[in-house]
């Protein structure tokens, strides 16, 4: 007990001593790594969600809009130019409503609530996306992956709040 006690406080001193580009190198190192990305409950003026069928997704390829965040990009910025990129359409507000931790892809993702500009047609706009189509929340399509369905839901419960 005393020898390891000793040892802790010996590291911890050569830590403090050490030039902050060798702790960075260390966290680095010692540290998970996680990519973090932006996913998107997107709604119309008539409470319609936004799905678009990925072409490179699993399963039936529908799914909420979103995407990787890039370096130096913050997390509402990824959003709108996702949804710019994907969808065709602009963001007119947006609301964080969870975080989450995914494991087995080793990443991070942020579920925000996005109302568009009314003027929002949506349209499949990359090739990525081979479709872009409302629904109402109680008309889904069947095929959609549950995980996606909870997603909704949770967002849609979370604006039913804020609007409180």
């Amino acid at each position: 007990y005393h020898r390891g006690r000793m040892w802790k406080k010996f590291l911890a001193k050569v830590w403090r001593a050490s030039p902050a580009r060798a702790r960075r190198l260390g966290v680095w190192l010692a540290e998970p790594r996680f990519t973090v990305t932006a996913g998107a409950v997107v709604t119309d003026g008539r409470g319609r969600v936004l799905l678009l069928k990925h072409v490179f997704r699993a399963g039936s390829g529908w799914g909420i809009p979103g995407g990787f965040i890039e370096r130096g990009e913050q997390p509402e910025e990824a959003i709108r130019r996702e949804l710019r990129e994907e969808a065709g359409v602009e963001l007119a507000a947006a609301r964080l409503v969870a975080a989450r931790t995914l494991k087995r892809q080793q990443q991070i993702e942020l579920l925000y609530l996005v109302r568009v500009a009314p003027d929002g047609d949506a349209r499949a706009a990359s090739a990525e996306v081979s479709r872009a189509e409302w629904f109402e929340p109680e008309a889904l399509p069947a095929a959609l992956a549950r995980d996606q369905r909870r997603l909704i839901r949770r967002a849609l419960e979370s604006g039913a709040r804020g609007a409180e």
